[in-house]
């Protein structure tokens, strides 16, 4: 299988605004499948609603583009219906997190055979760029325009409070790291989160002073460090995957 295989060409260019990070990750992935030689009939798609939900009907494999904050349930159906197939979520963290938060804490807990890619852009970017459970304190937004008053959601203590747990976090400019993230998590039998640092330049970036999607990209890479091996939880600035098979 080659990377381009995993895609629908015919509805290129994607509808993503131009230099959204939601495309790097898109290609990281299916670079990754390439490598993995993970057959298409074996692979399953399942999004929710936002401009990350979009990637689904981009996968030239069978997919679910599925309702707001229903990603996950959808997904849980789909892989118990069939044990065999590997069933992947690409998601944002508005519907991961927001809209679809109580699902995410017990397909977790469950710990069920799922990928899940959530794009962490910390906002609602399809809808405008409201205020979202992964934006951080001060963050100004459609729905904060002073400046967020709360602490962002911790998706790393989220995942990891349950005693069996795989969470992983890559970013847009680290590529290699972010497929290293990909392959483990595919290749983890139960519940996998590769928490992915991205950006919403249009609806976010803008508002808190960036120029450009470089700009933002830049931000990244200067503000996050790759720790290869973690032996307690990642620090706010670390990249890193966190697993216990216990």
């Amino acid at each position: 299988m080659h990377y381009k295989d995993y895609i629908k060409w015919e509805r290129m260019p994607s509808t993503w605004c131009a230099g959204c990070s939601i495309g790097i990750v898109f290609k990281q992935l299916t670079f990754t499948l390439e490598k993995m030689g993970v057959p298409r009939k074996n692979l399953v798609v399942v999004s929710g609603i936002g401009c990350s939900g979009r990637a689904a009907g981009y996968f030239n494999l069978d997919s679910v583009h599925a309702t707001h904050g229903r990603a996950l349930p959808v997904a849980e159906g789909i892989k118990r219906g069939n044990p065999e197939l590997k069933v992947l979520v690409f998601s944002g963290d508005g519907d991961l997190a927001g809209i679809g938060g109580n699902h995410l804490i017990h397909s977790a807990r469950r710990d069920i055979d799922l990928t899940v890619i959530c794009i962490d852009n910390e906002i609602y970017g399809m809808t405008g760029g409201q205020m979202a459970p992964t934006s951080q304190r001060g963050a100004k937004t459609l729905t904060s325009l002073k400046g967020s008053d709360y602490y962002p959601i911790n998706l790393q203590g989220l995942i990891t409070s349950n005693t069996r747990h795989f969470y992983a976090r890559g970013s847009t400019f680290r590529i290699n790291h972010l497929q290293k993230c990909i392959q483990q998590a595919i290749e983890w039998k139960g519940f996998a989160f590769v928490d992915t640092i991205s950006y919403c330049i249009e609806n976010h970036g803008r508002r808190l002073g960036f120029k450009s999607p470089f700009e933002m990209m830049d931000k990244i890479r200067t503000g996050y460090r790759i720790n290869p091996d973690p032996d307690g939880p990642l620090k706010p600035d670390e990249l890193g995957i966190m697993k216990n098979e216990d």
